[in-house]
């Protein structure tokens, strides 16, 4: 991460401000707005440097945790929909061994400023329908909540035929994002995919009512990453939603699915489980090992752990 961010405040030193500013607010409308974009949001050279300082640093951060789930080998990784190539940073940084990186996006100034701070990948403007290479992991972070109901079946479908051993896919942290990744999930499951996080089951989503399946990564904010944002804090939460499937089968663990809460000597972690329900557990100190592994933990790992701290 630190390399990306050194990239990305090179490029914001050689924009004004409040040009960066005003584009980084209207972004935000669109984004927020949750409707498909009947044209590419990002128009010229502004909005996608706009648009890198904006969301680059969340969308590594999110498909990073999401990329650290799965235990995978890959040589290779296509990056559908990649801009500017924010996941495609999670990748390199998450599988140093990778040799072929290529990233494809329909707007050509995403793909020439992403080229500036990634010149050893391969950028190809590339549009939903045309054909693509195959690869050992494909990635699909952010572009599906841009598309019709038709394109995101379309471009699920293309990016399960385009990979070798794993595809994981990211929308943000929304109950719409959520059911586009449980629509995708589908789609993969019938194509063959076997589901690798964060599901601990092949089979339907066992949380109901008004709850949904999200997580969190937090980033630490440069000081000009707060100046583009008009933001105090030093850091921001990323919510997101994700699914990745891998070819092989997976061991079947929990998952803690909100933060951790804690009350003098014991600890409830809400999980699910792998026979689809999901509801808290609860870790007493008398647990031991368990009790320090349940404090230890986070949301969004599996639980139990493989093995208890001693």
């Amino acid at each position: 991460m630190t390399d990306l961010r050194e990239a990305l405040d090179r490029l914001l030193e050689a924009v004004p401000p409040k040009r960066l500013a005003e584009s980084v607010r209207r972004l935000i409308a669109d984004y927020r707005s949750g409707r498909p974009a009947e044209e590419p949001l990002l128009r010229n050279m502004v909005d996608v440097t706009a648009y890198a300082a904006y969301r680059m640093p969340a969308t590594h951060a999110a498909v990073a945790a999401a990329l650290a789930q799965i235990t995978i080998s890959p040589k290779s990784v296509l990056d559908i929909g990649g801009g500017s190539g924010a996941a495609t940073w999670a990748a390199l940084d998450a599988f140093p061994a990778l040799e072929t990186v290529t990233i494809l996006d329909q707007v050509p100034e995403a793909l020439k400023l992403g080229e500036r701070m990634l010149p050893r990948a391969t950028w190809q403007e590339w549009h939903l329908g045309e054909p693509t290479d195959a690869a050992d992991l494909v990635l699909v972070s952010y572009v599906l909540g841009e598309l019709t109901e038709d394109a995101q079946h379309d471009l699920v479908d293309q990016a399960g035929a385009a990979a070798r051993q794993a595809v994981v896919i990211v929308e943000p942290g929304t109950p719409l994002g959520y059911r586009r990744i449980l629509d995708a999930r589908q789609r993969l499951l019938e194509q063959g995919w076997t589901v690798a996080a964060p599901c601990p089951h092949q089979q339907e989503c066992g949380m109901t009512g008004k709850d949904w399946c999200h997580f969190s990564a937090r980033i630490n904010r440069s000081a000009l990453h707060r100046k583009v944002k008009d933001a105090e804090l030093g850091y921001e939460d990323e919510k997101f939603s994700y699914v990745a499937v891998t070819r092989q089968p997976t061991e079947q663990q929990g998952r803690v699915v909100r933060h951790p809460t804690f009350r003098k000597g014991l600890v409830t972690l809400q999980v699910c489980n792998p026979d689809t329900t999901v509801g808290p557990t609860l870790v007493s100190k008398r647990e031991g090992p368990t009790y320090k592994a349940a404090r230890d933990a986070e949301w969004g790992d599996q639980w139990p752990p493989h093995s208890p701290p001693d």
